[in-house]
């Protein structure tokens, strides 16, 4: 058995040796009409980071100089960094949130010429005036609050702007994706989307059981979000949104973020045409305004070595043990989408939209223009 200590190490260094030329060979695969827009739009990656990710103990390590370089060559102007992930509970949970918010605010410090906090639309506007990359502070469970919620408070006052109500299991808010029970939200969990509310937190429903997905949805005063998911209806796993999630979503102002996991196909390496078959359906059923990207990658290409692959398929075994994998997760499919595995994947992504013909307002819309709209009305 392999420590995760070993495996997040060969992670943040496959992750900083990556060599872009080899990134650059394979994207060369994705049908292109470049779309000329790239440059001067906000592009914003509603979960992503600037170092290792998918990988356990990821605040080991300082961001090494080959991340910072490729953040910053991505062309992104801001990403929501996840500070607190699921599988953690009581005294951990908490205490591994608070070294990781420590972390990230260490990072910001030590690189003024390259991140921005982000606590404000304006400050987006500034990372992307400052052509420097905004990171904003969020939370992936929300079994850090342990019951109180008067933490609520406390994560807001230190910056976190985003929670996910639960991962892929229980916990006191309500019911992640992999409960076969569905019992939507507690009454400690309206009582979180509420305070959550007042503190201009926006409530994202990635991991969410359906009902605890809808009960948000009903409840918030506020636009709800899907950071990171995809549509059930092109590939049927507890990851990804119904049509009804996804219109109802819509129709509070929220949206969903289309990650580049391998919940986008059945089987096999998830390619750009399935990540371009998910956004083309999720606008669909909510409309334009109502979906981004949420890649739940690092910014840092993934480089898969032997050893890296290896280790890979271990730790999806661990995770199985451990009752948090999701279908879909496979020891053989690795968390990316195989021509987009470069630092500017997502000017891909407006490169192959405008490819199928979509308008430059709809691709700003969905690189970063939504993801705007709705921090403006959560974050307030």
């Amino acid at each position: 058995m392999i420590t995760r200590r070993e495996f997040a190490a060969l992670g943040t260094a496959g992750l900083a040796g990556f060599l872009l030329p080899r990134g650059l060979r394979a994207a060369a695969e994705v049908p292109r009409t470049a779309w000329p827009g790239y440059e001067r739009a906000i592009v914003i990656d509603c979960l992503a980071t600037p170092g290792p990710f998918n990988v356990p103990t990821m605040f080991d390590a300082p961001y090494s100089d080959a991340m910072i370089a490729n953040a910053r060559a991505s062309g992104i102007t801001a990403v929501n960094v996840t500070v607190s992930g699921g599988g953690n509970t009581g005294a951990a949970a908490f205490e591994g949130t608070m070294r990781a918010l420590a972390f990230l605010d260490r990072e910001l410090n030590a690189h003024p010429e390259a991140f921005v906090s982000v606590r404000s639309v304006a400050d987006i506007r500034r990372a992307k005036n400052e052509r420097k990359i905004g990171l904003i502070a969020g939370f992936q469970d929300a079994t850090m609050l342990e019951g109180d919620l008067s933490r609520v408070d406390l994560f807001s006052n230190l910056g976190v702007k985003i929670i996910q109500l639960t991962y892929n299991v229980r916990n006191l808010v309500g019911d992640g994706c992999l409960e076969p029970g569905d019992a939507g939200l507690s009454n400690f969990g309206r009582q979180v989307v509420a305070r959550m509310n007042e503190r201009g937190m926006m409530v994202d429903t990635s991991h969410c059981g359906q009902r605890t997905t809808l009960d948000a949805i009903a409840m918030s005063t506020k636009p709800v979000v899907a950071t990171h998911s995809g549509c059930k209806a092109i590939n049927d796993v507890p990851r990804s949104k119904t049509d009804e999630q996804i219109r109802k979503l819509a129709d509070k102002g929220g949206m969903i973020g289309i990650y580049m996991m391998p919940f986008l196909r059945a089987s096999g390496q998830p390619m750009a045409t399935d990540l371009i078959a998910h956004i083309e359906h999720a606008v669909k059923v909510g409309g334009e305004d109502a979906v981004g990207i949420g890649s739940d990658l690092s910014t840092t290409p993934l480089d898969l070595t032997p050893e890296f692959r290896r280790l890979h398929a271990e730790f999806v075994r661990q995770r199985r043990r451990q009752g948090i994998s999701a279908p879909g997760e496979d020891e053989q499919v690795y968390n990316y989408v195989a021509d987009l595995n470069v630092p500017r994947r997502l000017e891909l992504i407006g490169d192959a939209l405008s490819a199928r013909g979509h308008s430059a307002a709809r691709i700003e819309k969905i690189l970063g223009g939504n993801w705007m709209r709705v921090f403006g009305a959560s974050w307030v």
